[in-house]
């Protein structure tokens, strides 16, 4: 019986459909290019300032759970398998929607990646402060996002290696787990950031373009899975429903923030270059004196957590405007 649905299942492969084939490829280009605004625009500011800790562990969690449902999803088995019995074009077809997943997991761990190496904490031992920023994460709370997100990673690994050495039959199980799981943190992957975009009144360095790009790419995205799996794949497609729909909500809230700070810009009677020789020196938050006794000992209160302190100016006002 099983032989059979095998065989059925590599004929539907080889009878490609064009449009959905062209439509894989351009939605798996699209994700490539959807995220390189953002990992443009970290690095380009040399911080994660304004990305929220808990988005970037639930959304590599997430991320890394959807991964791992689809890659075990009977039909992706099946694809995977039919590509011994069909022709080369036939079986990289068949396996996009797969690729899709890929693509996205690999994108978002970047972002996880460089939220590590570019980001700041506030020190406890601020003294050129007047008021200590309690919005700025330490970096104890970087550390436990990188720790949960490998620990999450391997405990994926290993249940799953484990179930398809000596018990293969609970593999559908286990991956109907991992897409509700996907499904559960993707639906509140947004609601740190929204917070945290909310509290901050501005973006910092979360990136508009991708969110203008994801937006209706995520309901392209999961109409695509959902024409390749049906309805039996719920658990692979409405991940990205739910996701389009938080990411929409946080972009509005992202725009409304970007149009307001444009119009403060525009109203104020001043720049930073027309004040007096003292003001400008007040304008990142402390005065002369202190900003040579900051040169001279090269302590900051804002380091990135994988890179030395002593590189560049780490009291910069960051510009959100850039990048």
């Amino acid at each position: 019986m099983e032989s059979l649905i095998a065989e059925d299942r590599c004929e539907e492969l080889r009878d490609l459909s064009i449009v959905n084939l062209i439509v894989s490829i351009v939605i798996v280009i699209g994700m490539l290019i959807s995220y390189l605004p953002q990992h443009v625009r970290i690095i380009k500011r040399g911080t994660s300032e304004g990305i929220s800790p808990y988005f970037v562990l639930l959304g590599t969690t997430s991320a890394t759970s959807a991964f791992a449902n689809i890659l075990l999803l009977p039909k992706s088995r099946q694809d995977v398998a039919c590509c011994k019995e069909i022709e080369t074009f036939h079986c990289i077809a068949g396996l996009l929607g797969i690729a899709q997943l890929g693509v996205q997991w690999i994108c978002f761990t970047f972002i996880f990646v460089l939220f590590l190496v570019f980001f700041r904490y506030k020190s406890v031992d601020d003294t050129y402060d007047e008021e200590p920023d309690e919005d700025s994460p330490r970096w104890q709370t970087a550390l436990l996002v990188a720790s949960l997100t490998l620990l999450h990673g391997l405990a994926v690994i290993v249940i799953t290696g484990i179930l398809s050495t000596v018990a293969k039959e609970y593999l559908p199980a286990w991956a109907n787990a991992l897409g509700v799981m996907a499904a559960l943190l993707a639906a509140v992957q947004y609601v740190p950031q929204i917070w945290t975009t909310y509290h901050l009144k501005h973006v910092g360095s979360l990136s508009i373009p991708m969110m203008c790009i994801q937006t209706p790419g995520g309901f392209l995205f999961a109409a695509s899975l959902f024409a390749r799996l049906g309805w039996s794949g719920w658990s692979s497609w409405g991940i990205f429903v739910l996701t389009a729909t938080m990411q929409g909500l946080l972009l509005c809230l992202a725009i409304y923030y970007e149009v307001k700070a444009h119009a403060n810009s525009a109203d104020a009677p001043k720049s930073p270059s027309q004040l007096p020789h003292r003001s400008q020196q007040r304008v990142n938050g402390f005065d002369g004196d202190s900003r040579a006794d900051l040169e001279g000992d090269g302590a900051t209160d804002t380091t990135p957590l994988l890179q030395d302190g002593r590189n560049g100016d780490t009291r910069r006002d960051y510009d959100t405007h850039r990048g």
